[in-house]
């Protein structure tokens, strides 16, 4: 390999990761320009494309995806490898790259991630938002963060919350308008704030009471992919929203948003942070996990 290889693959690696050539460029600190030329100069070498590029999208070519697969469990042994000098030193130094959940933050940054890195100043942390799962070995992530029924059997999960539970909430505004749903069956008479997902379709919202099963028909009357968008329209009163307790919470007790259906909103398993058992454990990894494990001591 050209002595500027190893560069090379973390560039493609950060294409993989950002899904852009500026986002990538970003990431390492170069320009667009030298990253553009890294990785043309890497197909050059390997005589194969890796990457199908238009002025809008950056999608790996199938040559790509079998290269991407192979490099990305071997850079991130590459990375561990220097890092585990530093694994019995006070302090862990490196960089935790994680792939977790769009939306997902308000529910474990500020509570887990901020005091981590104000307790371990020679740590940085790199979180890429994605809809769809992934392997996040193959693409260079040391851990995700995923709910626990999406992890993979074969990794290690930590959990970084509870239960999750969606609601159906309303504006008090938009039930005087509207009227109150006390069925399911309802639904289809409201105006629904409904999300889009990664694969394009609309989220059904999936209703259950002691073990009765419904998937709600509402008319969708705004659609988005936002969690804060769906929110702030609940909060206007343009329909009914299915969304997560913990970011209506706040809402639901100053009254400026009200649940309704509740017997029909069931918990379910809560997100987890979760990482590959069989190799070695960086020590960014192990002084996050300690950190998460001490947190949930402290609220029990």
């Amino acid at each position: 390999m050209h002595r500027s290889g190893l560069i090379e693959l973390e560039v493609v690696m950060a294409v993989v990761r950002r899904g852009s050539f500026r986002a990538a460029a970003q990431e390492m600190g170069m320009s667009a320009t030298a990253v553009s030329s890294a990785v043309a100069g890497l197909e050059t070498r390997l005589q194969a494309r890796l990457f199908n590029r238009t002025t809008r999208s950056v999608a790996l070519t199938e040559a790509g995806q079998q290269f991407v697969a192979r490099i990305g469990p071997a850079l991130i042994e590459i990375r561990h490898a220097s890092e585990e000098i530093n694994s019995n030193s006070a302090e862990p130094v490196g960089t935790l790259r994680i792939n977790a959940p769009p939306e997902s933050g308000a529910l474990f940054f500020e509570r887990i991630i901020v005091p981590y890195m104000q307790r371990y100043p020679q740590m940085k942390v790199e979180i890429a938002s994605q809809a769809k799962l992934i392997d996040i070995v193959a693409e260079g992530f040391d851990a995700g963060i995923r709910l626990a029924e999406n992890i993979p059997q074969d990794m290690i999960a930590v959990p970084l919350t509870g239960d999750l539970r969606l609601i159906v909430v309303g504006s008090p505004a938009y039930l005087a308008r509207h009227g109150t749903p006390n069925a399911p069956e309802d639904l289809r008479h409201h105006q629904g704030i409904c999300m889009r997902l990664s694969n394009g379709s609309l989220y059904r919202w999936e209703l259950e009471r002691k073990g009765e099963l419904f998937e709600a028909d509402i008319p969708p009357r705004l659609v988005i992919s936002d969690v804060r968008a769906g929110l702030a329209a609940a909060l206007a009163g343009l329909g009914l929203a299915f969304i997560t307790e913990t970011h209506a919470r706040a809402d639901i007790a100053a009254g400026r948003l009200v649940a309704v259906l509740d017997e029909w909103c069931q918990p379910f398993g809560g997100l987890c942070l979760y990482y590959p058992g069989h190799r070695h454990v960086p020590a960014g990894i192990k002084a996050l996990v300690a950190m998460i494990r001490e947190e949930a001591k402290l609220t029990l």
